[in-house]
């Protein structure tokens, strides 16, 4: 793939990653609720999975949320980061997710936790997690969505027309909810079920914020971000203007996360299939008790 088709550095999103592995446990509050949320969708389903994968598992958070819920057998997981997946307690395999090495229809589970919104060819990656899977596996997934930081890229732009007469990207895109629905049907999954969330975190102050984004191994690796060595300046009137615009009552500031929930299902014949049109054995109308009319094809003029 060339580099006009990559949005992302996977080599500098592992870089990030393994930067931050060894405090990763200090700034993963988004990762366990996240991991909660999952797991609490995961006991809405009515069945049990015998084996599972958790893709980019990062320090194996999700796995004790997961395995408490008591429908998985066996969990394997995966990582891009090998600082991060040494952390993480049971099997696991460094491994990229853009080229994941499992077998197809090995696993009846497969389920990402904040991951997938640093692949480059999601649609890709979606097509390798459907082929993974057995008929009628299931694919559960949280990912970050396009309203993830709108504050901070908002004062960060500001900051930079005001200091520089220019910006450049400093927050990486996010996929938008309005296509996540397409590129699960692209991929070939059943039923695709998807839904959002907003989690707000406040903070003290805006460097607070981005200290918890490094972290977190969440800062920015766009192919179109800036290069040359950033000022303290331009991040000092940021956060200033951060608290100019978004700072509370009690001066403290929020930042949004918007948690886009990825559901789907393999093709399988068991699964409910839409009715032939026109093959309805009961009326709507009668159901609704009303009067049935007719629209004419066509408006006819006056």
């Amino acid at each position: 793939m060339s580099d006009s088709m990559n949005v992302f550095d996977r080599r500098i999103v592992r870089a990030h990653r393994n930067r931050a592995a060894a405090g990763f446990a200090a700034s993963d509050f988004l990762f366990r609720e996240t991991a909660d949320r999952l797991a609490d969708r995961l006991l809405d389903i009515s069945r049990e999975f015998p084996l599972a994968v958790d893709i980019g598992c990062h320090d194996g958070g999700l796995r004790s949320a997961l395995m408490a819920s008591g429908r998985i057998g066996s969990l394997m997981q995966s990582d891009l980061s090998e600082a991060l997946a040494r952390r993480a307690n049971g099997p696991v395999v460094v491994a990229d997710e853009e080229a994941l090495p499992f077998a197809e229809g090995m696993f009846d589970l497969a389920i990402s936790n904040l991951s997938l919104h640093w692949v480059n060819d999601l649609p890709g990656t979606l097509l390798q997690i459907r082929r993974i899977l057995k008929p009628d596996g299931l694919f559960l997934a949280a990912t970050l969505g396009g309203d993830t930081l709108v504050e901070l890229r908002e004062c960060l732009m500001a900051a930079e027309i005001e200091l520089r007469d220019g910006a450049s990207p400093r927050v990486s895109p996010f996929l938008e909810i309005r296509d996540a629905g397409a590129l699960m049907q692209r991929a070939g999954f059943a039923l695709p079920v998807i839904d959002s969330d907003k989690i707000t975190v406040t903070y003290d102050n805006a460097l607070k914020l981005l200290a918890d984004l490094r972290g977190m191994g969440e800062t920015d690796a766009a192919m179109a971000r800036a290069r040359e060595f950033t000022r303290r300046s331009l991040f000092l009137r940021m956060a200033e203007i951060y608290q100019e615009r978004y700072a509370g009552p009690d001066g403290r500031i929020g930042a949004t996360f918007e948690v886009i929930w990825l559901h789907g299902w393999t093709p399988h014949e068991t699964q409910q299939q839409p009715l032939r049109p026109g093959s309805a054995e009961a009326r709507l109308a009668d159901a609704l008790d009303v009067r049935e009319s007719t629209v004419p094809d066509k408006a006819r003029p006056n």
